[in-house]
């Protein structure tokens, strides 16, 4: 199990989003600064205890209307190799020094504790505490047999998200602009996908709410 260390970042994961989000083709926020708050997320675990993992929603006041967005960030104590791209920015960690912040959705270890999560095969783990399973995060598959995250391509992003292409046409797709369901309705696909992750957040009017983090087709057609 991670150990979440209760110390300062310099600079601060919301510093480092400020710049970073403005420019992804799914942010819809204003032409300023963003105005982010940190709403809500989780971690994941990674089996050899090197990768940090999480994935975590903000919301940002800056535009017309408020918008939350799913962020899933990988941290590490040295870079990952080929992943420039990838890179949010490096931070100063009160207790393990430097790491280095990338766009988790091309860091193979978390897209394959990602597939695991769908798969039934890891446990979201609480956010802020160590060693605590969180149960608002709720997954569901359809699908028998396991897939590798080595066999999905490289994460394209559009105005609607980030899709990873798999074997014998799966998609592994992540909503990044969240939507809410509708009050006293569980969040779950409309169409016929083979897995689904779902969790809450609680945007700047304090209501909960909850929606769809990401989508697994086994079939494009789907």
């Amino acid at each position: 199990m991670a150990v979440i260390h209760q110390t300062v970042l310099t600079p601060t994961k919301l510093e480092l989003l400020a710049s970073w989000l403005p420019t992804r083709p799914w942010y819809r926020g204003g032409a300023g600064e963003p105005d982010l708050a940190k709403a809500g997320g989780f971690r994941l675990d990674d089996p050899q205890g090197e990768v940090g993992i999480e994935f975590l929603v903000v919301t940002d006041a800056s535009g017309a209307e408020s918008a939350a967005y799913l962020v899933p960030l990988t941290y590490r104590g040295v870079p990952l190799d080929g992943a420039e791209h990838a890179l949010v920015g490096t931070m100063e960690h009160g207790v393990l020094g430097r790491r280095w912040a990338y766009d988790g959705c091309h860091d193979p270890v978390l897209v394959a504790q990602l597939l695991a999560l769908i798969e039934g095969r890891a446990q979201a783990q609480d956010q802020n505490a160590s060693d605590t399973p969180d149960r608002g995060i709720v997954r569901a598959c359809t699908h028998e047999v396991p897939l590798a995250a080595e066999d999905f391509g490289t994460a394209e992003d559009s105005r609607d998200g980030t899709e990873l292409s798999g074997p014998h046409g799966a998609v592994l797709r992540l909503h990044r602009l969240l939507r809410s369901a509708p009050e006293g309705v569980p969040p779950v696909p409309s169409g016929e996908a083979a897995g689904h992750v779902s969790g809450a957040w609680l945007p700047p009017d304090g209501t909960r709410t909850r929606g769809l983090f990401a989508l697994l087709h086994t079939d494009r057609r789907s």
